[in-house]
């Protein structure tokens, strides 16, 4: 396929996706956030599907959301693997004091269910992002200008998507910049949508969770059974914004990219 033809249809999703969203503003006009991220995400593979399948006459497969064998190893191993890198980054900031807990009321069943809960309600967001940013106009953007720059250039608009979270700040931008290179990686290496969904919903729900920090500015879970105490030096560990805001952040998205690129050179061949 030729680049400008590719850069067409760049432009054509953008006008079907546009379109899409303004029609389902038109008969919800009032969206919460489930919706909102529902409607984003349906409104991305339809207009992603339609151009693949009716226009490109390829296989809807392509997309990247095709069952494959390896697809619940890829959903298990995506979701570990930055729940560990997190993991180490939050006990190196407890055994140094950067970051303190305290006791708080709830109970084990509650936690195990209000982290259930939480992993389910994470996944249509990371889904919806990554169909978008790792999706059929990232693809394009790729066989338009090749998937370095096309990485940089997506990773630049996933970060000015997050322009305005709460308490966001140039370190923040840049985690976040960094975070959309490693899941463009995370694609491209496996051309799996399932498996950098799973990796930015391993990453969301260990914050939110288990770790019972913000997200990106945002408080999403009260975690039973412990709080937060102490946040630390903000430029460490990001204060209120959370990880993402500060040096842990970047630490643990280093170690997450070497593990993902590890993990995804063992197992498949090479797809840039």
């Amino acid at each position: 396929m030729s680049r400008l033809r590719s850069l067409g249809l760049l432009i054509l999703f953008i006008a079907i996706y546009l379109a899409m969203l303004a029609a389902a503003a038109a008969v919800v006009p009032r969206q919460n956030m489930l919706t909102s991220t529902l409607v984003v995400l349906a409104a991305a593979v339809l207009a992603g599907s339609f151009l693949l399948v009716v226009v490109e006459r390829r296989a809807w497969q392509e997309l990247g959301l095709a069952l494959r064998p390896q697809t619940g190893r890829e959903l298990l191993v995506g979701w570990l693997l930055p729940c560990a890198a997190l993991l180490i980054v939050a006990l190196a900031l407890l055994l140094s004091g950067g970051l303190r807990y305290q006791t708080d009321s709830g109970t084990w069943p509650g936690w195990l269910l209000g982290s259930a809960q939480l992993l389910l309600a994470l996944a249509i967001p990371a889904a919806a992002e990554e169909a978008l940013f790792r999706g059929y106009p990232f693809q394009k953007l790729v066989a338009a200008i090749g998937p370095v720059f096309a990485t940089l250039l997506a990773s630049a608009g996933f970060a000015w998507a997050h322009r305005h979270n709460p308490g966001v700040g140039a370190f923040a931008l840049i985690n976040i910049f960094v975070a959309g290179v490693l899941l463009s990686m995370a694609y491209l290496r496996t051309r799996s949508l399932w498996f950098a969904t799973a990796v930015h919903l391993g990453w969301n729900w260990q914050m939110a969770g288990p770790l019972d920090l913000p997200v990106s500015g945002l408080e999403l879970f009260d975690t039973p059974l412990y709080e937060p105490r102490d946040l630390g030096t903000p430029w460490v560990t990001g204060g209120a914004f959370g990880p993402e805001g500060g040096l842990a952040g970047l630490v643990a998205l280093l170690l997450l990219t070497a593990a993902v690129w590890v993990y995804t050179g063992r197992n498949y061949q090479s797809n840039d």
